[in-house]
Parts: C-alpha cells; sequence; structure tokens
C-alpha cells in the first residue's frame, strides 16, 4: 500500500521539501518545494523561525496535494537527539536544546517523524540508492556541513544523537570552525569550506562546484584548496574505517557532484594511509543526490522508524 508523506529536510543555508509516495520499495517525491533557510540579522537561524518556515512549507505543500497526505517528516543537522525530539546543537544553524519535535507537532496536525538529515539521507541509500543490500556502511554527504550516518550490522547506529559528527575531528590543520574548535575536517573538505577558502586565497566569489571547474582548468589555488579538501576527507575517513570498518562509504553532497575529481584522489589517499590490517572500503558515489534527506524524512515520517 502506498503512503504520501510530506517530508522536509532543513539544511544549512536551503529547506528542501516534497510530497513523496511510499512503499515497500520505492519513494517516489511528486511535488517539489525549495526555500532559503531563515536567518536573523545575527546569522543565526533561530528555532521559531525554522519551525515557522517548516510549517509554511508543509502548508504549501498539503493544499496543492490531490493525494491525501498520511504524514509529515522533518530532518535537520547537527547533534539530533531522535527519541526526545530535540535538536541538541548545530554549529551551521546556532541552535542548542531545542525541542523542535514539540513545536513543529504543536503546529502540524498529522503524524509527525523527526530525526537527523544524515541519518535519514544514509537510510534511503541503503534502503533506495549506492548501498542497497549492504550491512556495514558510511553514508557522508557533503555540503555546508559534514557528519556521518553509520548502518552497522544493517541497523542504522545514532549513539543516542551524537554518532558520525566526523565533521568535527580535529586533523590538526589549525583553522577555526563554527563549533567553536578548530583544525576540524569540516573547517576546510565541507563545500562551503571549499568556496570560502578559494576566495580567501583568489577574492573570487563562487561555489564548489565552480571551485571543481576550477581545478580541471588547471587553476594552481583552485587545486591547492581541492587537495587540502581532499587530505583533509582521507584524514576523517581513516579514523572511520579504524573504528567502524565499512564494507563501503557512500559520497554525497554538493561536493560530490565532482565525481571522479573527488572520488579518484580521494580513494588514492585513503589507500596510501591504510594498513594491511584495515578492511578497505568501496568508495561510491550516491544515487539519490539532493534528495536523499526528504526521501528518509519521507520513511521516518511512514513507517515511524526510529534510530536504535
Amino acid at each position: 500500500m502506498t503512503a504520501h508523506a510530506i517530508a522536509v529536510d532543513v539544511g544549512g543555508t536551503e529547506m528542501k521539501a516534497a510530497l513523496v509516495a511510499v512503499d515497500h520499495d520505492t519513494a517516489r517525491p511528486l511535488r517539489h518545494l525549495r526555500r532559503p533557510t531563515p536567518r536573523g540579522s545575527d546569522g543565526a537561524a533561530t528555532a521559531d523561525h525554522v519551525v515557522a518556515a517548516v510549517t509554511e512549507l508543509v502548508s504549501d505543500l498539503r493544499t496543492g496535494a490531490a493525494e491525501a497526505v498520511d504524514a509529515v517528516g522533518v530532518v535537520v543537522p547537527g547533534v539530533v537527539d531522535e527519541a526526545h525530539g530535540v535538536g541538541v546543537f548545530s554549529a551551521n544553524l546556532g541552535w542548542r536544546d531545542v525541542p523542535l519535535r514539540d513545536q513543529l507537532a504543536a503546529r502540524i496536525d498529522l503524524p509527525l517523524g523527526f530525526g537527523h538529515d544524515v541519518r535519514a539521507g544514509g537510510l534511503a541509500e541503503v534502503r533506495f540508492g549506492a548501498a542497497r543490500g549492504m550491512r556495514d556502511v558510511v553514508v557522508l554527504p557533503i555540503g555546508t556541513g559534514i557528519a556521518a550516518a553509520m548502518v552497522l550490522d544493517g541497523r542504522l547506529y545514532s549513539g543516542g544523537g551524537f554518532a558520525g559528527e566526523i565533521g568535527h575531528v580535529d586533523i590538526g590543520h589549525g583553522e577555526p570552525c563554527g563549533c567553536g574548535s578548530s583544525g576540524c575536517v569540516e573547517a576546510v573538505a565541507s563545500s562551503a569550506a571549499v568556496a570560502r577558502r578559494y576566495q580567501a586565497r583568489t577574492g573570487k566569489d563562487g561555489t564548489a562546484v565552480e571551485v571543481a571547474a576550477a581545478v580541471r582548468a588547471g587553476d594552481p589555488d583552485a587545486q591547492a584548496v581541492w587537495q587540502d579538501a581532499v587530505d583533509a576527507l582521507a584524514r576523517g575517513l581513516l579514523v572511520l574505517v579504524t573504528v567502524a570498518a565499512p564494507e563501503c562509504i557512500v559520497l554525497g553532497g554538493g561536493f560530490a557532484q565532482a565525481g571522479n575529481l573527488l572520488t579518484e584522489p580521494l580513494r588514492a589517499r585513503l589507500d596510501g594511509m591504510l594498513a594491511a590490517y584495515h578492511r578497505r572500503p568501496h568508495l561510491k558515489l550516491a544515487e539519490l543526490g539532493d534528495t536523499a534527506g526528504c526521501l528518509g524524512a519521507a520513511l521516518l515520517a511512514t513507517e515511524g522508524l526510529k534510530t536504535p
């Protein structure tokens, strides 16, 4: 039986929403909406602003839906306690200990699934995408921030909401991070960091995709920034491989749109770091693109899935 959910993926830069038809082995987006993530004058995306914006997206999609909507799923970044519905901390949105699920439920009169954006996207990639059929998987979207969804022995692992924050491993480069620490993988290897560091070197504005194009064109500044990002990612992945030993690492997010420009040097760099005792993972590109978070949110909504 097909269920219909409105799914909202709250990102550090943009909010993506979709009306999704979900059955046992497929999830099909029927309508899409995108809006900038609202921020106050201080640059922080307050919970009140985000809750209001999510409510508006749900209302707009519900109003235009020919199908009856069965549930709503909302996923957010940062440290998320799914069991209690709390946004514990988000470096990119600027909130702490916010009871987001309760605040959303007070405004939305439908069953509500709530969770972490990366874990939800990882769930979708394992169910429908690049990691279909695998039991030990890390799904790593690289966008405004970097965090990993970890599937261990076939089960999504959340560690009480704290697992997978590989973007905030200190790899020793010393640059400040939005989390308040320095040396984090994310401060060099996220899409936002690549664009920011390229601008600092050249004075040119651009996205990570545009930096990738400059790398292909032979721009030495772009190549230096790119190499730093690849090295930082490899060092972060080394930690995951050593601790979790995944059979596959799925790379997603905007940065992964670079394809082989990312995977080939990253594979070589990581392989050079691994010892004989490490399990060597396959590196794959995500198949679901930037719809993964919404598809995962739809799964949380329609199946009532909870991470262990």
